[in-house]
């Protein structure tokens, strides 16, 4: 069973407890409105390792878009279509500022992260010859497993598991004799969607740069919490979910560093990816456009670059020390009850355990009854 500890900014007031004096209450639970509406349900929503409520900034950008005029991108000269566009571009610029990417350009638009991971998958696979390894570790999400697992599979590669300590982290000694002189590519999370751990990353980087493999991070749990610097990170590339970073759905962010995007081939065709074209040949435009071919989600893009002015606009230290309280509030909590079995050794926002003799959807279904999603 996995809690997670309310969203670090919507997270509900809990009862007081005596000799807790540090407020748990969300100072910006306001800016949620489904927060209140999920109350007046008798609900409680804590499934944010899996979607996100959303800030009002995000409702009032989508509905500014659609009821001022929506249109296509990067295709036409009226004026709907150059607002859209600007727009549009604009997102991707802030996107670019969040992760401190190099340039705007090393932002591309999916449809999830699961998209991009697929798109690296196939986009990379003329770089692998029979007999390479891919390294991931025991505990990625099938986004992050099957993708490789397949590519692993149409190319006679061997996938390499990285196994976990007791604590739920990357055992970097075994990383260290696992990824060696086959290893081509290392796909590795960012933070666990289900131990709630840190991954030493920077290791594991250092050791795959060692035998000139690239690295893919998922950071579809990690770009929830804090700021997180990707030049500064040193990774090929990196995948996150708009949705889970308090955007709409159907969006992903895929950054690759200039030095490495040029390794993808394109996979996926059609309207704007394409520089020229004939009945018998084509020529297609680098990235990012390259890579988003047809009609991008437009209100979608516009949405998150909404969602990520708003969350540039907080104190960054007052939402990570909220989050550290509701985190500890939620592990303690947990570890004083007998019977209770908290899985690894968590660092913040999710809290997987287990309750002796009962089994896992039980437990979900009781908590579903007392209205705790």
């Amino acid at each position: 069973m996995m809690l997670c500890a309310g969203s670090r900014l919507t997270a509900l007031n809990p009862p007081a407890h005596a000799g807790r004096t540090m407020p748990l209450f969300s100072p910006w639970r306001g800016d949620f409105p489904a927060i209140a509406a999920l109350q007046r349900q008798g609900q409680t929503y804590l499934d944010n390792a899996a979607t996100t409520q959303k800030p009002q900034a995000l409702i009032d950008a989508l509905t500014h878009y659609y009821a001022n005029g929506a249109a296509n991108v990067h295709r036409a000269q009226h004026l709907p279509g150059a607002h859209a566009t600007q727009a549009f571009e604009a997102s991707r610029g802030k996107v670019a500022h969040w992760l401190n990417a190099g340039e705007n350009g090393q932002i591309i638009f999916t449809h999830g992260a699961t998209s991009a991971l697929n798109l690296l998958a196939y986009g990379l696979e003329h770089e692998f010859a029979a007999g390479d390894e891919i390294a991931i570790s025991a505990l990625e999400h099938h986004a992050n497993l099957l993708p490789w697992q397949q590519l692993a599979q149409r190319r006679g590669l061997k996938l390499v598991v990285l196994p976990l300590d007791i604590d739920g982290v990357i055992d970097c000694d075994a990383a260290a004799n696992l990824i060696g002189p086959r290893t081509r590519l290392l796909a590795v999370t960012q933070l666990s969607n289900v131990l709630g751990t840190w991954q030493p990353l920077a290791r594991l980087i250092a050791l795959a740069k060692t035998q000139g493999a690239l690295t893919v991070v998922d950071g579809s749990q990690g770009v929830v919490h804090g700021r997180h610097d990707v030049q500064a990170l040193g990774c090929d590339f990196y995948v996150f979910s708009s949705h889970k970073l308090y955007g709409p759905e159907g969006l992903g962010v895929l950054y690759g560093r200039n030095e490495a995007l040029p390794s993808l081939a394109h996979w996926q065709f059609g309207g704007e990816m394409v520089l020229t074209a004939d009945y018998q040949h084509a020529k297609f435009r680098p990235a990012p456009l390259g890579f988003e071919a047809g009609t991008p989600p437009i209100a979608s893009v516009i949405g998150l670059g909404a969602t990520l002015s708003y969350l540039d606009s907080l104190d960054h230290q007052a939402v990570a020390e909220h989050e550290a309280r509701l985190h500890r509030r939620l592990l303690e909590g947990l570890q004083q009850r007998d019977g209770i079995q908290v899985l690894g050794s968590p660092d913040l926002a999710l809290v997987s355990f287990v309750v002796d003799g009962v089994h896992n959807a039980d437990v979900a279904h009781l908590l579903t009854e007392q209205g705790i999603a």
